[in-house]
């Protein structure tokens, strides 16, 4: 695309953004339109921006949660911001400028999507911004966490701040002029800058940028004014005390110093977002870690695609930033308060539990915390279930350093999408490997904004002597999968773990994610032919038990839900429970929808995007949506069919997205213990489905509404019910 193109693109968008009303209200269908009309699909983007907002309430409905906790979801809101502009907003504008006119599901255009997200934004920051300024900031102050404004600070605070400003800020500093002799400098992704206007008294006003250092700290420590003197020695490193200021504050009060003998007129913070969806052509990519190594360095040099100002940046200032970075008017969002509040994350950091959620230790199964063998437990139970961060995730490193270790254990292959960069499963894979086990690893280099990690630890297992494989070319893997193969005295014996999320012990703590130990021979074989067609080359499509995709998973879970509705017209007993992060498929919708229309009651709760529209008459009034939004991520999948009392269970990776389905290697694996499959239907689905505390519910017109427990009976909170009950669904036979 040129220049030009996403110039005119851009132009007719923002009038298109000036033209359009308010959006009406959707009607509903008639119960006769065809299934694939988009008045029954909700916008995907639409809908992301949706569960956004449920995060943010999170942060502004006081009594929710303990205040740290609040501030800890308003980061987490930022930063999902920050994502979804640099992946979901930079597609949709090379989209418009591509001049692609194929339209999803809902129908709406890239332009009509783009004008709709900002109509949709605008109220939604104003709304987090003012919790910032009007709540969180006072009720911390109250709580003894005070953020400072500089001009609030006394003599000897701001001496000891320009003292360590000139010892340890200064020196990071690099002003950069632009005039007729200086380029406009380069602004990199979700860097925090300041726009300096100063006045030479031989040039006259001049324009400058000084970029505030990523590597420091957003917020400085700073002691109260009677405690300064002891700390001028010390810099500010040993400071204890809980007032903080912002570093962009600290640098615009000391910007005499980049500037001497010039009169510093103002200073504005900005930030700019740019597009950092990585794009590789894998066909033509000689060597996909060298390509994806010089992917991620660009990040830093896409297309601009946001631009955050303070609201005091006057215009022609925000004219010479816009003009110069190809910044479109309806890209351009001013900030009342500091820029990129994704930071405040800083504080949770603070020694002050009473201001968290109270901690809990996670339950330990009794067959694997006895101090025995982990493969003499599951061998003995056939299966072993986990639900972290109720479970503990000690089991699964336990697992990797067991079989590092056994000298019966040949050969250990995994997957790895994101361990995160201190990983003691990879650190249980190289003692493997010293230990002259064979260990063959997938390392998923396209897992988004997790590259550099494991590019750090694809190279540390190569060198270590372990076969590595990147994945395949155009697909990424996003399957949970471990196995370990042990010689025993009767043959060999595969050991597999299978999940839902990733082998990454911190995330492990907070997202809810099933795992599942087992030593079924038909599982065993499917995961060995899975690996084996990873590792080297295979079409193979059909699977004894697992479902995987590419290939027959989607085509097998309709065949199920089409099976539901025979049962149903037989029986009348359908019923179908799924849950899962994201619903967007619209092959899978459209079978959803003929289960409705069948009468199947069909409970589905989604986390995050969902394109489904419930509850129209005729269509999809047996859908019930609902989605939870609480102290832990919700992250499972899990598909449930009653199949007239021969219920089926399926748990893995899979989402019912395009992406999941025919992009990305997932696997689903079948729940055969009738014991374990209650379990997780009656003490995790049912309670999660049941939830009136933290549980949202989707409405036919798109809007979300919470749910409320019935007149006279307590709320009930999942998440927490599942605190209190770690471990009812382990069973020891």
């Amino acid at each position: 695309m040129t220049v030009d193109q996403v110039e005119i693109a851009d132009t007719d968008l923002f009038k298109l953004e000036a033209a359009l009303p308010p959006p009406p209200q959707p009607e509903a269908p008639p119960p006769t339109v065809a299934l694939d009309h988009p008045s029954l699909y909700f916008n995907r983007e639409l809908s992301l921006l949706k569960f956004n907002y449920r995060v943010l309430v999170e942060a502004l409905e006081p009594g929710r949660h303990p205040l740290l906790e609040r501030v800890k979801f308003l980061s987490i809101f930022f930063n999902n911001m920050d994502e979804f502009f640099m992946i979901r907003v930079s597609g949709l504008r090379r989209q418009l400028a591509a001049g692609i006119v194929e339209a999803p599901p809902d129908g709406m255009t890239p332009a009509e999507q783009l004008a709709g997200i900002r109509r949709e934004l605008l109220p939604i920051l104003d709304e987090a911004m003012t919790c910032w300024r009007r709540d969180l900031q006072p009720k911390l102050k109250a709580a003894g966490i005070n953020i400072l404004r500089y001009r609030d600070l006394k003599g000897k605070q701001r001496r000891l701040l320009r003292r360590h400003f000139e010892k340890e800020i200064f020196p990071v500093l690099t002003p950069l002029a632009f005039d007729p002799g200086h380029p406009f400098p380069h602004i990199s992704n979700l860097s925090l800058n300041l726009a300096v206007v100063v006045d030479d008294p031989v040039r006259g006003r001049r324009f400058g940028r000084v970029k505030i250092p990523g590597p420091l700290p957003r917020l400085l420590r700073v002691p109260e004014e009677e405690k300064a003197d002891s700390y001028e020695t010390l810099g500010l490193r040993a400071v204890a005390d809980t007032n903080f200021v912002w570093m962009e504050e600290v640098i615009t009060e000391n910007l005499d110093m980049l500037f001497p003998g010039l009169n510093v007129v103002a200073a504005y913070p900005f930030r700019v977002t740019r597009d950092a969806d990585l794009e590789i052509e894998e066909d033509e990519a000689s060597d996909l870690l060298e390509s994806i190594e010089e992917s991620v360095g660009m990040r830093q040099f896409g297309s601009a695609v946001r631009l955050e100002v303070d609201k005091a940046m006057p215009k022609d200032i925000r004219d010479i930033l816009m003009d110069n970075m190809g910044i479109a008017p309806y890209l351009l969002y001013t900030v009342d308060g500091p820029i990129g509040l994704s930071q405040v994350m800083q504080l949770t950091e603070l020694n002050m539990p009473e201001l968290k959620d109270t901690p809990f230790i996670p339950y330990s199964s009794r067959s694997l915390s006895n101090g025995k063998s982990i493969f003499a437990a599951i061998r003995r139970r056939k299966g072993i279930l986990l639900y972290h961060p109720y479970d503990s995730f000690t089991p699964v490193v336990d697992f990797l350093l067991e079989a590092a270790r056994d000298p019966q254990v040949l050969a250990i292959k995994q997957t790895l999408y994101r361990v995160g960069p201190n990983a003691p499963v990879v650190a249980a894979l190289l003692e493997a490997r010293e230990n002259g086990k064979q260990v063959a690893v997938l390392v998923e280099l396209k897992a988004r904004f997790d590259e550099e990690n494991n590019i750090v630890w694809a190279k540390a297992l190569e060198r270590a002597g372990v076969h590595v494989i990147y994945g395949l070319v155009g697909l990424k893997t996003h399957a949970k999968l471990c196995m370990v193969v042990r010689r025993e005295h009767d043959g060999m014996v595969r050991y597999v773990h299978l999940g839902t999320g990733n082998y990454n012990a911190v995330t492990a703590r907070i997202y809810t994610d099933m795992g599942y130990f087992t030593v079924d021979q038909d599982i065993g074989a499917d995961v060995a032919d899975l690996f084996n067609g990873l590792t080297g080359y295979s079409r193979k499509q059909q699977y004894r038990k697992l479902l995987v995709a590419p290939g027959t998973m989607r085509s097998e879970l309709i065949a199920r839900i089409d099976r539901e509705i025979v049962q149903h017209r037989e029986h009348g007993n359908g019923y179908l429970a799924f849950k899962m992060n994201q619903l967007v498929d619209p092959d899978c919708i459209q079978a959803l929808y003929r289960a409705s229309q069948a009468g199947v009651k069909v409970d589905l709760q989604v986390r995050g995007t969902c394109c489904i529209r419930p509850g129209l008459p005729g269509i999809s009034e047996m859908i019930t949506v609902t989605s939870v939004v609480g102290r832990f991520l919700e992250h499972p999948r899990i598909y449930y069919f009653y199949n007239n009392g021969d219920e089926e269970m399926l748990i893995g990776s899979a989402d019912m997205m395009p992406r999941n389905l025919d992009r990305r290697v997932e696997t689903l694996f079948p729940i055969e213990d009738r014991a374990q499959l209650h379990a997780v239907r009656d003490k995790i689905l049912k309670v999660h489905l049941q939830d009136t505390a933290q549980s949202w519910r989707l409405l036919p017109d798109g809007s979300y509404e919470r749910r409320r427990p019935s007149h006279g009976e307590p709320p009930l909170n999942s998440q927490l019910w599942m605190v209190e009950h770690r471990g009812s669904w382990d069973y020891d036979d």
